[in-house]
């Protein structure tokens, strides 16, 4: 299924009934008086967040959500029913905003978490609610509230542990292969991931962490280039970036060096927040390399770059180093600081 993470929605709660004017007529009840019943409200419309759900494809195809209108009163005093409250499920991690007013409605990032996007109108009132010691017999009766309207924005940003990171055919995928049971695709050419990948990595039984892959960026992805910009919103919700960087290629025109600035570059133009996430370095390709170069090659790397953050050699091909990456980012979170 293609990857949809943006998707516009128009939702409308239900109206409310309407009073009812309506006397008591009996036989053996001379003076029954204004007996009409309340209108019942109208049904709201809730966003609720599903774990089940990875996208918002299905927005694409139905658009309008309409909740249940409340029913009219009826003599002998009764109530209208009221409408039923409409529940739409989301992907755990979406973003609900007004489009009319630009207004930031609700996150709906954990699971089971309930949003009311629209309330449902208030029933009207019945005769009986007007009558007085001066108004025995009021034919006044109100009609039912209309439920509110709202046109919404919805924009998916996924829920992972750790988000990888790096120029265009640097690995990434191949990385989330060889830690995850997931398959993203893997190609010998750039921009061989179109959309989010999500992958989990289970250190034992009961300890495990969520890694998504997103598409490679490019220098001025966050002005608007190549395709990881569209995807960027979703590393806000890590807590850790691995940035996963090609040590050698041959005839290359990007330095190692310059491939990690120009990633740095680029988190700090499209956020700040983002930008001070964690990151760790991992070396990938070694098996490019001869097997005594590999050490040499990161702490050349580390050096050059000055770097501060932990640093791993890797060779997702082939899997070597993978597995210590794992632990020690399920270690790290796994440590008080990392949670909060």
């Amino acid at each position: 299924m293609k990857f949809v993470d943006e998707a516009t929605v128009q939702v409308e709660a239900g109206r409310g009934g309407n009073g009812c004017a309506s006397f008591r007529r009996e036989k053996y009840v001379p003076r029954g008086g204004p007996d009409g019943g309340d209108g019942g409200h109208g049904g709201s419309v809730y966003l609720i967040a599903k774990s089940g759900i990875n996208t918002l494809a299905e927005f694409r195809v139905q658009r309008r959500f309409a909740a249940e209108n409340g029913r009219g009163g009826a003599g002998r005093q009764r109530t209208g029913a009221s409408g039923e409250d409409l529940y739409v499920p989301v992907p755990a991690g979406t973003l609900v905003s007004d489009i009319d007013t630009e207004e930031v409605l609700g996150d709906l990032a954990v699971p089971g978490q309930t949003l009311k996007v629209a309330q449902g109108g208030r029933g009207g009132l019945g005769n009986s609610r007007f009558k007085s010691s001066v108004n025995r017999a009021p034919r006044r009766f109100t009609t039912g509230d209309p439920g509110e309207k709202r046109r919404l924005a919805l924009e998916l940003k996924l829920l992972a542990d750790v988000g990888l990171v790096g120029l265009p055919n640097a690995g990434k995928s191949t990385l989330l292969r060889a830690l995850s049971a997931a398959r993203p695709k893997v190609a010998d050419y750039p921009f061989t991931t179109l959309h989010p990948q999500l992958g989990v990595v289970r250190i034992e039984a009961d300890r495990s962490f969520v890694v998504a892959d997103v598409p490679g960026l490019i220098e001025g992805a966050a002005q608007g280039a190549g395709l990881g910009i569209q995807f960027l919103r979703h590393l806000q919700r890590t807590r850790l970036l691995v940035h996963v960087v090609e040590v050698a290629e041959s005839g290359a025109a990007t330095t190692p060096e310059d491939a990690v600035r120009t990633i740095e570059s680029e988190l700090e133009s499209y956020s700040e927040i983002l930008s001070a996430r964690p990151r760790w370095l991992a070396v990938n390709k070694l098996d490019l390399l001869p097997g005594d170069r590999w050490d040499n090659a990161v702490e050349s790397l580390v050096t050059a770059l000055d770097w501060k953050g932990p640093a791993f050699g890797i060779s997702a091909a082939t899997g070597e180093g993978t597995a210590a990456l794992a632990r020690s980012v399920m270690d790290y979170l796994e440590a008080p600081e990392a949670r909060a």
